[in-house]
């Protein structure tokens, strides 16, 4: 075997596919190459690479034997090293340019040092040249290129012209139409590109994105280009577009009533739009609660634009925030720490925030954590499951019904009837706690359900020529037990 040390990967491309198109260099180093190393045949050169009497290894036999591409080019990139070690030198040739959209190529640069191999990049031509060429696109105007074989909705960015490369095949190709949609429109043009550049061998049709894995001439030869957009149905999908409209809006040119809006003046529509949210969920209308998330995300951004406006912070730091919070009070999700349970998932976060506050050096007494703006209700339930988590609490339901009693009949004796009637709250809050239910919840469902049979009533007055102030109690509490019935049907 060859000293390690002097192990070196001569790494060069065989172009976009035209045998015109491959740089002299490339040639003269693949036609003296021993051995010469190819990532696959499936090129159009490389037939002619046969003809001219150039003998050369594919490797794509692993891409049968492989599971995925990650452990694939992991794979072939260890294959490399063993045999450079073997040789001492040796030429592997990639399609288009080798550094470009060959994941290979990376990581052989990124494990070099650490196997003692010397990788050396050579000329190639990329078909990315070609490409560019017959979409009319200059790259300076912006462009995202992604691969086809990994694709994620975060990377997008419809106002940058976007290449997926490695589109090998159909199955890949749904893989990106999936991602795709999460951004863009269904119908949005994508232009399919195949062996762009070879003479004979190219072709290139535009389809609506819903179709783009229908295509039977897919193959590894195909890439995809999107152009970039300012189409409204795409843009006011993005954050980014909500940030700017709230920054105009806030603007000397924008609306009056936002430039005068203070943290404290729109304090009570984040209260406002998160009920609104609450009783989206329990009308169970995912179109309301799509369209009143929004609404809330809406304070959420003029929040941090009054905040950027103030330098204090800005709506990057608010989002930066919570995604440190999340994954440091999570340590069994991103973290060495278990949890079996949502128990377990539970203590684990609020051992976690305990260890913040003992870091920053705060002291607070149990209770103090309790947020005070919350609905009185909701913090009764926090008050209470805080005490209990120490102990303080009854040992049975039989105690909290017990309570409850003493609580009713203090209510009847007493002439404070606020004070008791509080009192009587906080003990069916308890209640609900033993039950393992949200009080605020429950509450809520009787809220709708009133309003429901109540309309009900309504209705069926209003079609007999009655109102509702000219009716008697027997005839509301009639229509109201038959609205019961109906519900039960």
């Amino acid at each position: 075997m060859v000293d390690s040390l002097m192990a070196t990967i001569q790494i060069v491309g065989l172009g976009p596919g035209s045998w015109t198109s491959m740089p002299l260099g490339t040639y003269e180093q693949i036609q003296n190459a021993k051995p010469l190393i190819l990532r696959t045949e499936r090129h159009p050169v490389v037939e002619i690479l046969a003809q001219k009497g150039i003998s050369y290894r594919s490797l794509d036999e692993q891409y049968e034997q492989a599971e995925d591409f990650d452990s694939l080019y992991e794979t072939i990139v260890e294959m490399l090293f063993q045999e450079a070690k073997e040789q001492g030198e040796i030429v592997y040739a990639v399609p288009g340019h080798p550094g470009v959209a060959e994941r290979t190529v990376q990581i052989a640069l990124q494990k070099s040092a650490g196997a003692q191999v010397d990788v050396v990049i050579g000329p190639g031509h990329s078909f990315l040249d070609e490409l560019l060429l017959r979409v009319g696109v200059d790259p300076t105007e912006g462009l995202l290129i992604l691969d086809g074989t990994s694709p994620r909705a975060d990377q997008l960015n419809p106002a940058l012209h976007t290449v997926f490369v490695q589109v090998y095949n159909q199955s890949v190709a749904a893989d990106v139409k999936l991602t795709l949609m999460d951004v863009y429109p269904d119908d949005y043009p994508v232009t399919v590109t195949r062996a762009v550049g070879v003479e004979g061998e190219e072709r290139i049709e535009q389809v609506p994105l819903y179709e783009l894995d229908r295509i039977e001439w897919i193959d590894h030869l195909t890439t995809l280009y999107l152009a970039k957009s300012e189409e409204e149905r795409i843009t006011h999908r993005q954050f980014s577009k909500l940030v700017e409209i709230v920054r105009i809006l806030r603007s000397p040119e924008g609306c009056p009533w936002d430039r005068e809006q203070t943290h404290q003046s729109i304090r009570k529509h984040v209260i406002e739009e998160a009920y609104e949210v609450a009783e989206a969920i329990d009308l169970e209308d995912p179109d309301a609660l799509a369209e009143e998330l929004g609404d809330l995300l809406l304070q959420v951004a003029l929040h941090a634009q009054i905040a950027s406006e103030e330098g204090t912070f800005t709506v990057f730091d608010t989002i930066q925030a919570i995604n440190d919070k999340l994954i440091r009070r999570h340590p069994h999700v991103f973290g060495d720490r278990q949890a079996n349970d949502a128990e377990e998932a539970v203590v684990s976060w609020e051992e976690t925030k305990r260890r913040e506050k003992q870091a920053k050096g705060t002291t607070e007494k149990l209770l103090d954590s309790v947020p005070a703006g919350m609905s009185a209700m909701q913090v009764a339930y926090k008050l209470q499951k805080k005490a209990a988590e120490v102990g303080f609490e009854w040992q049975s339901i039989d105690g909290v019904l017990d309570k409850l009693r003493e609580e009713l009949d203090e209510l009847q004796a007493t002439e404070d009837k606020a004070d008791e009637l509080g009192d009587v709250f906080f003990v069916l809050v308890n209640l609900a706690r033993y039950l393992k239910l949200d009080p605020e919840a429950c509450l809520a469902k009787t809220n709708l359900k009133f309003r429901r049979r109540f309309g009900y009533v309504e209705e069926k007055l209003e079609e007999q020529g009655k109102k509702l102030t000219e009716s008697s109690l027997e005839e509301m509490d009639e229509w109201w037990n038959k609205a019961k019935l109906v519900e039960k049907k």
